[in-house]
């Protein structure tokens, strides 16, 4: 079945471009010149990707990815940012974009990105079934993980997360205690294949904290400085359970 694609963008010489690309790499791609008709067509639409051009006049592209993800839409995004724009990409992943391309970039790039992040999504969703068979439930003292419904429990109070956040969460939750270096994670969690950086996991890791601050003597995620993280629970308070 052919892939339909949502490219979000103001500036017609770039959406043209994006058009032509993805629509000769055999995507189906419908375009929104600006943010307002982007969020409404997402809405409506199911679309297995979406590219977002982040500086749309009216309603940026910050507001249709945070409308999007509160309405409950899982589609993958991928937002477009200008060069040096490190903040953009660091609020956009925050905010529940799955990749980012830096401006200017190649059309090689750009499938390459789009193909991996497609793979990703799929990628979830073939491993879910045998994820249900192997575990029902991850316990790690007041922290109650669901792998096959993506869902967390701290002290009896669900915790919120996004698909990423949910799939650092479980890797790390998966070896308690043990150091797991970026690359680990990266590979676990984005992909063999993925083209971002390590800075990806940063963030993801950063928000995660936030979250768990609900009980952070119980539950937390330490640095290790130069390597990467790990999982640290209070033994006192439970066990890891399959």
């Amino acid at each position: 079945m052919t892939q339909r694609l949502l490219v979000i963008e103001d500036e017609p010489t770039l959406s043209r471009l994006l058009s032509y690309n993805l629509t000769n790499e055999g995507y189906q791609v419908t375009v929104a010149e600006n943010g307002q008709l982007g969020f409404d067509i997402a809405a409506q639409g199911e679309f297995d990707l979406i590219l977002l051009d982040l500086m749309l006049p009216g309603m940026n592209g910050f507001e249709v990815l945070a409308k999007l993800r509160q309405m409950g839409v899982k589609t993958p995004i991928i937002i477009l940012t200008a060069k040096n724009a490190e903040e953009e990409v660091v609020q956009g992943l925050k905010s529940g974009a799955d990749d980012y391309i830096t401006k200017p970039f190649g059309v090689a790039e750009l499938l390459a990105r789009v193909a991996a992040v497609l793979r990703r999504s799929t990628g979830i969703e073939e491993r879910e079934p045998q994820q249900e068979q192997d575990e029902a439930k991850i316990s790690l003292g007041p922290l109650a993980i669901f792998p096959d419904k993506y869902e967390v429990v701290l002290n009896g109070e669900a915790i919120t997360l996004r698909p990423k956040e949910f799939e650092v969460l479980l890797y790390l939750a998966r070896k308690p205690g043990v150091v797991l270096t970026r690359d680990d994670l990266m590979n676990s969690v984005w992909g063999f294949d993925y083209i971002g950086g390590q800075r990806t996991v940063d963030v993801h890791v950063s928000s995660l904290r936030k979250k768990l601050e609900l009980d952070p003597e119980s539950v937390h995620i330490d640095s290790i400085r130069g390597v990467g993280y790990k999982l640290v629970v209070n033994k006192k308070k439970g066990a890891l359970h399959g």
